[in-house]
């Protein structure tokens, strides 16, 4: 499964960096992925976050626009999203997914506080 990291507690305004690593059993295909950080609460269903194509090609919730980056490095089959300007509601586990026509893989999710 996907491995993600960088999670933490963050004060309102500041910033974040998550990061999430590929299996090996997906290295010699992961240009074919489409990756995406999606986020859950027990309040919530899983939500979308963002998403980026093998392209760079990327795509956005509309809560997180102009806050959030998502970037890939298909050399080190890593997928980044860095987060600025955060709020409590991001509060919420950020899972890390890979996508093909053949296989959905998932993260075990990394836990994002923003609290003062």
């Amino acid at each position: 499964h996907l491995v993600e990291s960088g999670g933490g507690l963050v004060q309102p305004g500041g910033s974040l960096r998550l990061s999430c690593a590929a299996p090996r059993a997906i290295f010699s295909t992961f240009t074919q992925y489409t990756m995406g950080w999606y986020r859950q609460t027990p309040e919530k269903q899983r939500e979308l976050v963002a998403t980026i194509t093998s392209r760079g090609d990327k795509n956005y919730s509309d809560f997180v626009k102009g806050r959030f980056q998502i970037s890939r490095d298909n050399s080190r089959k890593t997928v980044r999203l860095q987060m600025d300007s955060v709020k409590p509601d991001d509060t919420a586990v950020y899972v890390c997914n890979a996508r093909s026509a053949e296989h959905d893989v998932w993260g075990q999710g990394t836990q994002v506080t923003v609290s003062s």
